[in-house]
């Protein structure tokens, strides 16, 4: 069997760091000169409102810039006619001056949380009218050219409007921005440009020209279209259909969807699993994953005064909710002269009295409380005391009191105790033996429709089963695991406390940091930083080791439980060969790589051009589900490798299970928001309700993906395409292969084997390459599918001779 795809093990953080030579630097920010103040620290406080602005970016070298600072950024980066790119950040008014200071352009506020606190209405108002109905119920039942290359040409359409998106490769792309005029036919046999023109615009990633790429309306569906290069030459491309509807849905009659009527917290969503497996014990079951969560719970704390060095911040010894929540803190000054300072404590309230001067005035400062506090039996016992952010708190305190809060608000049927974290799986078979499917969510806690697509595609499963032949045939065949919430501790604090919170709730900052209370927003790790493979502490790019930055790696990999659940998923269930991670937003389809290097956009590996062509071909078939709900098309642009598609993401999930773990892994970013309103008035509008219903159809798409993949014996068939060479004496071939299969060939007429050449890309996003070779080669070659199915039985790692041989000669 073909086993190339499974070695893909990486070497601990120092071996990749020092193959790579990486060194650290300091740099000046860009738009602050040499030696000038440095532009203001880009943190917040947890009073202050964010919102979602667009970030206008001149390429994608300022996109990885704005990548570096740290920044909290929606998943969108979407490039606009004119070859700029947008970017979404959720960032308060504070972090928008410190990213002008460093030259960025900020733009509108696209959400803010007055949309949020409509969205949370609208699901207390639904769930109170469910209830309510429930009650009425139960109430009446007891009463080719030489310089341009076009890579793709796809005509798609989007809610029913037709678009155009075309990329191609321009030999002077990396030295020359200028854009590229795209040239319509109308149809067939219509004249070129009868059906107008498009220009496209120049992706440079790191430094490095990938390709030009853009997208216009159509009202007719174009044939060929057509690019004239700089140098005369003229490149044509037939356009292909992105995801037509063909056929019928895979289901039956009978087929049960529609089960999502509101948001989901994660308790909610641990009800809703348990009570389906309860329902459904004899094709599921509820698995709690090995690592608890640290608990939707902080320790309570203040911070007393306005001037930085005459702050006094404190934190409870004990949880908030168990007794750190009661104590309180009185400074006093006792009015008269020369008094000492002095800390007393009666049950859990401290009381400090300031040191006087002659006149009767408070001197005590802040590191002189500081150390009062510290130094009493009694006080101690109860909190620590520490001066502002590091500051040497030489500030005179000034008279105040607080009681200290942990600021959590959800009600008491919200745990505080460690989480732990439930998984659903779901199969007639469990013990391994069937192929499995890893589907998680909530990675990142303010994604709240990812969740809903993982509960209604559990319901779909389950409730379907006795009715629906396609279902059965799923649930019969796979072992599916479906995660409705990695991250719950997040989660509840976006749901009941601060909506735009990314991360999980840990707080790792240094007391002498950003460990106080009015930074409890900024506070967490990003779980999809988090992992152990191409990650930031490997070197690569796309996370951060500020503890308050919305991509904070962590202290280390795989150190928070939430990400290492995610990993002993895949490592104690190795039969686990397709995943799914959900998230929002962005309408984007990704698989690996995902990570690159700075700024020599150092790359993870690429997969090979038979695993390229599996992730497109499983992508379409996936994406062509999705749009059948309603006509939402993922579009080619936003479909593809993370780190082609978007941005670095060193250290994400999907990587750590493509490359660790051998799993096909792909990453929905679901709908355009990250909380839109659960219905919509626009039937082709954001609705929590729609997105949940058209990805639960693609994630469905995906188990059958696995099912074919799993029952996949037809063996490849491959053949040599030979054309005439510019060069002399030569010619140019290329390999053709009946699905995605990798081909291993000689040229020296020896037998090929698996340490053969292994047939390759042309380029990112350019298909298989072209071998020139003199004319009179005699090409010995073989193919194996996805499957691990060998062309013609071969066996070339035996005694087989049946491999696929001919002698190539110019084509007259």
């Amino acid at each position: 069997m073909y086993t190339l795809r499974k070695q893909r093990a990486i070497g601990g953080s120092a071996v990749v760091a020092a193959l790579l030579g990486l060194t650290l630097t300091t740099m000046t920010p860009i738009g602050a000169a040499a030696g000038s103040e440095p532009p203001p620290e880009l943190t917040r406080d947890a009073d202050e409102e964010v919102s979602v602005v667009e970030v206008t970016l001149a390429d994608n070298t300022e996109l990885d810039r704005l990548v570096d600072t740290g920044v909290d950024l929606d998943h969108a980066a979407h490039l606009n006619p004119d070859g700029t790119i947008t970017a979404h950040a959720v960032i308060s008014d504070g972090e928008a001056d410190a990213l002008r200071a460093r030259g960025f352009s900020v733009g509108v506020t696209l959400h803010d949380e007055d949309d949020t606190e409509a969205v949370l209405a609208e699901r207390d108002a639904t769930i109170a009218a469910a209830v309510a109905e429930n009650q009425q119920f139960a109430a009446a039942a007891a009463a080719d050219a030489a310089d341009v290359k076009i890579i793709r040409a796809d005509y798609y359409t989007q809610f029913g409007v037709g678009y155009l998106s075309v990329e191609a490769k321009w030999a002077d792309g990396q030295t020359n921005s200028a854009q590229l005029t795209v040239q319509r036919d109308s149809g067939p046999g219509t004249p070129m440009g009868s059906g107008g023109t498009q220009n496209i615009s120049r992706f440079v990633d790191a430094g490095v020209y990938l390709y030009h790429r853009g997208a216009s309306t159509v009202t007719t569906r174009p044939d060929t279209v057509s690019i004239t290069g700089p140098t005369g030459d003229v490149a044509t491309a037939k356009v292909n259909d992105w995801l037509p509807i063909e056929g019928e849905a895979a289901w039956g009659p009978n087929y049960q969807t529609d089960f999502i009527t509101s948001y989901l917290t994660p308790t909610e969503l641990y009800d809703r699993v348990k009570a389906l497996a309860a329902e459904f014990p004899e094709i599921s079951e509820i698995v709690e994953l090995p690592n608890p969560t640290n608990g939707y719970r902080r320790h309570a704390q203040a911070v007393l005064g306005t001037a930085n060095a005459s702050r006094v911040a404190i934190d409870s010894k004990a949880w908030g909710h168990e007794g750190g929540k009661d104590i309180t803190l009185a400074l006093t000054s006792p009015g008269t002269a020369n008094s000492p300072l002095s800390v007393s404590v009666n049950g859990s309230a401290i009381a400090v009295s300031l040191g006087t001067n002659a006149g009767g005035t408070a001197t005590s400062t802040a590191a002189q409380v500081v150390a009062a506090i510290n130094a009493s039996p009694a006080a101690s016992a109860l909190v620590v005391a520490y001066t502002y952010r590091g500051n040497t708190g030489t500030g005179v305190v000034a008279a105040g009191s607080a009681a200290l809060t942990d600021g959590l608000s959800a009600p008491a049927s919200v745990s505080r105790d460690p989480q732990p974290v439930y998984a659903i799986r779901i199969g007639k078979t469990r013990d391994g033996s069937k192929p499995g499917v890893l589907a998680y969510a909530q990675e990142h806690a303010r994604e709240w429709v990812p969740p809903l697509v993982a509960v209604e595609s559990a319901e779909r499963l389950l409730r379907n089963y006795a009715q629906d032949a396609s279902t059965k045939k799923l649930v019969n065949n796979l072992d599916i695991w479906i995660v409705p919430s990695v991250n719950p501790d997040g989660g509840h604090y976006s749901f009941y406390d601060f909506a735009s919170q990314r991360k999980n709730m840990t707080n790792h900052c240094e007391r002498s940091g950003s460990a106080d209370f009015l930074s409890r927003t900024s506070w967490g790790v990003d779980n999809n930083r988090n992992y152990d493979t191409y990650s930031l502490f490997d070197g690569y790019s796309g996370a951060s080791s500020s503890c308050t930055s919305g991509t904070y790696a962590g202290p280390a990999e795989l150190s928070e439980p939430e990400s290492a659940n995610i990993d002993w998923i895949a490592g104690a269930n190795p039969n686990i060969k397709f995943a799914m991670n959900l998230h929002s937003s962005g309408n984007y389809f990704m698989w690996s790589p995902g990570a690159y290097t700075t700024p020599d956009r150092g790359s993870s590996p690429r997969p090979t051009l038979e695993e390229e062509s599996y992730f497109w071909g499983a992508s379409s078939r996936i994406l062509t589900e999705i749009k059948r709900y309603r006509g939402m098309s993922v579009t080619p642009a936003r479909t593809g490798p993370i780190s082609d598609v978007l941005y670095s993401a060193a250290g994400n999930s999907g990587d750590m299970l493509w490359y660790k773990y051998g799993i096909y892994a792909w990453n929905f970013e679901v709908g355009t928001q990250f909380q839109p309103p659960f219905e919509s008035d626009d039937p082709n509008g954001a609705s929590a309700h729609a997105e949940s219903q058209e990805f639960a159809n693609g994630l469905i798409e995906l188990m059958r993906v696995a099912y074919d993949f799993d029952k996949d014996s037809q063996r490849p068939t491959s053949t040599v395409k030979v054309t005439a060479s510019a060069q002399a004496g030569m010619v140019d071939l290329t390999f053709e292969v009946s699905e995605s299969a990798a081909v291993f060939y000689t040229l020296d007429g020896s037998k090929p084997t698996y340490e053969s050449t292994l047939y390759g890309t042309a380029g990112i996003r350019e298909g298989a390459e072209v071998v020139t070779v003199p004319a009179g080669t005699t090409v010995n070659w073989f193919s194996v599918d996805s499957a691990g199915n060998v062309e013609k039985n071969y066996r070339p790692d035996g005694s087989g001779k049946n491999f696929n041989k001919t002698t190539v000669t110019a084509p007259k």
